[in-house]
């Protein structure tokens, strides 16, 4: 079973971090970054090292940085990469993750599977070990659905968005129409409170399409 460290700011990361421990067994530690953050850094490496943040979370097998801010981003998955840490998920974008170029040195001088999500309802499995066997559990919904008259009767998580969206709608859906489901899929997971961008393309609207697509197979 991988360790998890989470990077989380503010309220970014929070729901995650209690949705992993109520589902899983995977072994999560976290830290938290000021909220509030300068627009530019000019030199993260002092910043953060000014925080004084406990090192050992970056020990973890997989680091979840929700960080959000170009600047520091880099610095996050060079302190994962200096203190062991085999994988690093980024929330957010690329927008949010910094210099890409910079974060594909820091993956090959520490032999550290890097990768960006926008939403990490999307996360799948790619091939590295240890996110293989967090997406195993976590990232693009897969649901398995019981019908009975024309209804939904049970609705069974075999993997869901990280923040727990997807297990709120799965408890929405028993009772609803069959032919109803997928769009009611989408529609709960877009009023769960998940912190995915609105008013985009992407975002809460693909995550909400990604939840109604999940429904749409189960139903095949």
């Amino acid at each position: 079973m991988i360790s998890i460290g989470v990077i989380s700011r503010g309220k970014y990361g929070l729901r995650l971090i209690e949705n992993i421990k109520k589902n899983f067994d995977f072994k999560v530690s976290s830290i938290q970054i000021p909220e509030l953050l300068p627009d530019f850094i000019e030199s993260p490496q002092d910043f953060v090292a000014s925080l004084n943040l406990d090192k050992s979370v970056f020990s973890k097998d997989l680091i979840i940085a929700y960080t959000l801010h170009p600047d520091l981003t880099p610095e996050i998955v060079r302190l994962a990469g200096e203190n062991g840490a085999g994988a690093v998920i980024i929330a957010g974008g690329a927008a949010k993750a910094g210099d890409l170029s910079e974060l594909q040195k820091l993956a090959e001088k520490y032999n550290m599977h890097v990768e960006l999500h926008e939403i990490c309802c999307d996360i799948e499995r790619c091939g590295n070990n240890i996110v293989d066997e967090f997406a195993s559990c976590f990232g693009k919904p897969e649901i398995k659905i019981t019908t009975k008259g024309g209804l939904i009767s049970k609705v069974e998580v075999l993997r869901g968005a990280p923040c727990g969206s997807t297990w709120h709608m799965a408890k929405g859906l028993a009772g609803a129409r069959i032919k109803d489901a997928p769009a009611k899929a989408g529609l709960l997971v877009q009023q769960y409170p998940c912190r995915a961008l609105r008013g985009i393309k992407g975002g809460i609207h693909k995550a909400a399409q990604l939840h109604k697509r999940a429904v749409e197979k189960a139903l095949e």
